[in-house]
């Protein structure tokens, strides 16, 4: 039985339709011949004929998402956030969905009480939020009741983030899901430096930096993979020297062991004391 396959996008304003115009183009230089379509609050609005189809958003908020994913005119639909390139074929991806209703990486800065807050749930450590800025689903009876009761939450406990009900509701539901490997949602592209050649084919790059031009803060737009890389590596180096950590004790194990488990590496501030320099630096 075959089944109808693309991938959405949600772009409300002209700075994301812009965005989701890069994206798109990538997926489609990856992946030629697949279909894409956009919900947006201007359907009407000129250079979109990269999209296959372009569908008005129901309701322009926010997190505009939540009401469109389900409203996806494929049986299989991979949802992609506007921040997103997409550098390599998506293969058999969709055969995912044979077995699952959904599927999803995990969420970074997992160490954090960002990414472990829940709501009405209490979870293992080890279940932290899923980023919801890359999802595979199935439009099924079933994930159509669980993307009602996603949107219902948010909208009810006036969540600022929708990844804070999207975290009860897999604990608590029987959707049937799948944790996607980080290839496939890279939102730490610092990672290529540790991946061995067979480690992962990247996939999908997801990183804030693509839209920080957005910010208010005077950044330049990053348009592409290599600048990107470079960032997020000064950046790495930056948020360590932010928490005390000269670039001389950068690769003692018990720097790095000590960092990630408690955010902060104690035996650091003394020699950081000694190092104004390193540790005046901010990203």
């Amino acid at each position: 039985m075959s089944h109808s396959t693309g991938v959405i996008y949600v772009a409300t304003g002209d700075d994301y339709r812009n965005l989701a115009r890069a994206s798109v183009s990538s997926l489609k230089r990856s992946n030629p011949g697949i279909a894409a379509d956009l919900f947006t609050d201007q359907p009407d609005a000129p250079g979109l004929d990269a999209f296959d189809q372009v569908h008005p958003v129901p309701r322009n908020h926010k997190r505009a998402k939540l009401d469109c994913m389900p409203l996806s005119r494929f049986d299989r639909t991979l949802f992609l956030d506007c921040d997103t390139l997409v550098i390599a074929p998506l293969g058999d991806l969709f055969f995912l969905l044979d077995r699952f209703e959904l599927a999803m990486a995990h969420d970074v800065r997992r160490a954090s009480a960002l990414i472990q807050e829940g709501d009405t749930e209490t979870t293992p450590y080890a279940f932290p939020q899923l980023n919801s800025g890359v999802v595979l689903y199935r439009k099924s009876a079933p994930m159509l009741d669980f993307f009602d009761k996603w949107a219902e939450s948010y909208r009810t406990r006036a969540h600022q983030r929708d990844q804070i009900a999207l975290k009860d509701l897999l604990w608590s539901s029987d959707i049937r899901f799948y944790v996607l490997p980080p290839e496939f949602n890279l939102r730490r592209v610092t990672l290529l430096d540790a991946w061995e050649p067979l480690d992962a084919r990247p996939t999908i790059i997801h990183s804030h930096r693509l839209l920080d031009h957005l910010t208010g803060l005077n950044r330049p737009r990053v348009a592409d993979v290599e600048t990107l890389v470079m960032l997020e590596r000064e950046a790495l180096q930056d948020e360590w020297r932010r928490l005390g950590v000269p670039d001389a004790m950068r690769r003692e194990i018990a720097v790095l062991l000590e960092g990630i488990s408690e955010g902060r590496y104690r035996g650091a501030t003394r020699q950081a004391e000694d190092e104004p320099a390193a540790t005046a630096m901010t990203g």
